[in-house]
C-alpha cells in the first residue's frame, strides 16, 4: 500500500470514529439545511393556498351605497363584514388586513353614470396581507372593467372603445423555469454543504495534528510530502463529496412535501440534475479542501483553525447569496470564474435550460485552474518544516 492510500485510509476511519465530525459533515450541513427550508415552504405555501381558497371577511365602510358591489364580493367569497372606524389604525395595529371604504357619493354618482370611488386600505409592507389584498383588489377591478362595459353597451357602444389597445400576454416561463425563483438559493446551500463537510476534517488532520504534536512522527517517515498531503486532501474531498450528496438527496423530497402542482411549478431534482452538480462542484470540492488545509496550516490550534475558516466562509457562500437575490445577465467569461459559473449552471439546470458544452468547459476548466493552484499552495506551506511545531 502505497503513502496516499495508507494516510487517506487512516484519516478516514479515525474520522468516522470522531462524533464530532460526523455530526458537522453528514448530519448538520447537509441535511439540517433542506429540512428547515422545505418544512418552512410547505406551511407558506399552504397558508397562503388556504387564504386563497378559503372565505374572506373585509370590512365594508359603506356597504349600504353599493349593493350590486357588495354582491359581486359575496360570488367571489368575500363577505363584506360591518364597517369599522378609524380603518387605518386598524391596518396599522394589523387588526384587519385590508378595509373597503365607499365614497358617500357612491349612489348618486352611480346613478348619473358617473365614475364612483372605492378606496381600498392596506399596509404593502405586510407579506402576509398580500392575498388577502390581491383578491380584493382584483374583484374590485373587474367589477368596474365589466360595469364600464356595460354603460358602454347600453348606450350602443362597443366597450372596445374605451379601452382601444388589447394588451396580450405572452408569458415565456415552464412550470420549471419558475421554480428556478423558489429554489433560486440551492448553489448557496450547496456551496455551504461543500464547505461545512470538509471544514472540521480539514481542522483536525492539519491544526488538529498539529496541536496534538502527530504531525512531526508522520513527516519523518520516508514518503514525499505531496503523498501525505493527497491522502489528507482525498479524505477531506470524500467528506465533502458525502455531504454534497445527502444534501441533493435531502432537497430531492421536496416535491413529496411542497404542493408544487398547486402553486404552479415544476420541480426536478431528481438523479440526471444530481448528476450535472456534482460534475460542476468537483473542481470547487477540490479547491475548497485545499484552501482549508492551507488556511488551518496557518493556525497553531483547532480553536484558532476555526476562527480563520469561519472568515474564509464568507468566500465562497458570497457570490451564491448575492445572486440569489440580485438577477444579472450571463456572460460567456462569468462560467469561467470560480464559483460563480458554478452558481449560473446550476440555476439554468433548475429552470430546465440545460448547459450547453462550451459553459461546462469554462466552469470545469477555471475551477480546474484555481484548485491547482490552490493544491500547489498547500504542497508549498507542507514543505516547511515549521508545519510540524506546535506552539
Amino acid at each position: 500500500m502505497n503513502a496516499f492510500s495508507a494516510v487517506y485510509w487512516k484519516e478516514v476511519r479515525e474520522n468516522l470514529r470522531d462524533r464530532r465530525t460526523l455530526i458537522n459533515a453528514l448530519i448538520t450541513g447537509p441535511l439540517l439545511g433542506p429540512v428547515m427550508f422545505i418544512t418552512l415552504m410547505n406551511v407558506i405555501v399552504n397558508r397562503e393556498l388556504a387564504k386563497t381558497d378559503q372565505p374572506l371577511s373585509v370590512p365594508v365602510i359603506g356597504a349600504a351605497l353599493a349593493p350590486n358591489l357588495v354582491a359581486a364580493m359575496k360570488s367571489a367569497s368575500i363577505d363584506a363584514a360591518p364597517g369599522i372606524d378609524d380603518p387605518e389604525i386598524a391596518v396599522r395595529e394589523q387588526r384587519t388586513d385590508v378595509v373597503v371604504r365607499i365614497s358617500p357619493d357612491y349612489a348618486k354618482a352611480w346613478e348619473k353614470g358617473q365614475a364612483v370611488q372605492v378606496e381600498l386600505i392596506f399596509d404593502s409592507s405586510r407579506r402576509d396581507a398580500a392575498a388577502p389584498v390581491s383578491r380584493v383588489r382584483s374583484l374590485v377591478e373587474g367589477y368596474g372593467r365589466r360595469e364600464g362595459a356595460m354603460r358602454l353597451i347600453a348606450r350602443g357602444l362597443s366597450p372596445t372603445t374605451a379601452w382601444p389597445v388589447q394588451v396580450a400576454y405572452r408569458d415565456q416561463a415552464t412550470s420549471q423555469s419558475r421554480s428556478a425563483l423558489m429554489f433560486s438559493f440551492l448553489p448557496y446551500f450547496f456551496v455551504l454543504t461543500v464547505f461545512l463537510g470538509g471544514m472540521y476534517l480539514a481542522i483536525d488532520l492539519t491544526a488538529g495534528e498539529r496541536e496534538r504534536q502527530s504531525l512531526e512522527p508522520l513527516f519523518v517517515n520516508p514518503v514525499p510530502r505531496w503523498q501525505i498531503l493527497a491522502g489528507k486532501l482525498g479524505a477531506i474531498c470524500t467528506f465533502s463529496l458525502v455531504s454534497l450528496l445527502l444534501s441533493m438527496a435531502a432537497f430531492a423530497t421536496a416535491p413529496w412535501f411542497i404542493p408544487t402542482e398547486k402553486i404552479g411549478i415544476a420541480l426536478d431534482l431528481g438523479w440526471r440534475f444530481a448528476s450535472q452538480v456534482v460534475l460542476l462542484m468537483l473542481p470547487l470540492i477540490v479547491l475548497l479542501a485545499a484552501l482549508q488545509s492551507l488556511v488551518s496550516a496557518f493556525a497553531k490550534s483547532y480553536r484558532e483553525a476555526q476562527t480563520y475558516l469561519s472568515i474564509l466562509m464568507i468566500v465562497p457562500v458570497l457570490p451564491s447569496a448575492l445572486l440569489s437575490v440580485v438577477a444579472i445577465r450571463a456572460e460567456p467569461w462569468m462560467y469561467a470564474v470560480p464559483l460563480l459559473g458554478q452558481n449560473l449552471g446550476i440555476v439554468q439546470l433548475l429552470r430546465g435550460d440545460g448547459m450547453a458544452g462550451w459553459q461546462i468547459a469554462l466552469c470545469l476548466g477555471g475551477g480546474l485552474v484555481a484548485a491547482v493552484l490552490a493544491v500547489w499552495g498547500t504542497a508549498l506551506m507542507y514543505r516547511s518544516e515549521r508545519l510540524a511545531i506546535s506552539g
